[in-house]
Parts: structure tokens; C-alpha cells; sequence
């Protein structure tokens, strides 16, 4: 398994303890996700009357890169089953940070967001799912 392909899954894994752990939300990882087609997001959460799609990236660097391609798919499919798109980002030793796709700068090639933005723009675990 590629290095970047392992800290993705266990990033996702963290992030679905996480849910586990909280207890409010049920929670599964998509089988697949990154590299198989159709497979367009990483877990899948839910509770009542609030369900979401989960886009997990980490990044050692302080901002991360995402193809327009894996976002698109991203909103087709939160779009298609009804739930709500969110990205979690995990920056080193910054913990987790939730954001709405639309705070993604566009780079052209890319959509983009920084440690700064995205602690700006995104809100915590507690806060955003508590």
C-alpha cells in the first residue's frame, strides 16, 4: 500500500473512532473510497435528521491540495444520496477541523485550503457535530 494511501485510511480510521467514541452518530467507512469508481467519499454519519458525507484529509504541510475531479464526484454523491458534504482535515498536531466544501479555494487545477482558513472557516468535532 502506497504510504499516502495508509496515513489516508488511517486517518479515516481515526476519525470514525471518533464517532464511535462520541456516541451520538452511527457512523461507517465506505469500502473502497480513493480508489475505486463510485466510491466518491470516505464515511458516511448520521443521526436523525442529519446525515453527512465525509471527505477525511490530512496533511503534514500547512495547507492541502484536493483535485476539482475527487470534489465534484464528492458532491455528486453527497447530492445523490441526500446527505450533507463536509470535509474533515486533520493537520499535524492540529486535531480536526470540519468544513463545508464551499470555503475550498479555487486554484485553477485544484481547490485549496490552509491550516489559517481552514481554522477560520472550520469548527471542531464538539462543535460541529455536537
Amino acid at each position: 500500500m502506497p504510504k499516502n494511501k495508509s496515513k489516508g485510511s488511517k486517518a479515516e480510521r481515526e476519525l470514525f473512532q471518533k464517532f464511535i467514541d462520541d456516541g451520538r452518530y452511527r457512523v461507517v467507512r465506505v469500502a473502497g473510497s480513493g480508489t475505486m469508481e463510485n466510491a466518491d467519499c470516505d464515511l458516511i454519519a448520521g443521526k436523525k435528521g442529519n446525515k453527512f458525507a465525509i471527505e477525511v484529509k490530512s496533511s503534514k504541510k500547512p495547507i492541502k491540495y484536493i483535485s476539482k475531479e475527487q470534489i465534484e464526484k464528492f458532491l455528486v454523491f453527497s447530492d445523490i444520496f441526500g446527505l450533507k458534504p463536509i470535509i474533515a482535515l486533520r493537520f499535524n498536531r492540529e486535531g480536526w477541523l470540519f468544513i463545508h466544501p464551499k470555503y475550498l479555494k479555487d486554484t485553477g487545477k485544484n481547490w485549496v485550503i490552509s491550516l489559517e482558513e481552514a481554522q477560520k472557516k472550520g469548527r471542531k468535532f464538539s462543535q460541529f457535530f455536537g
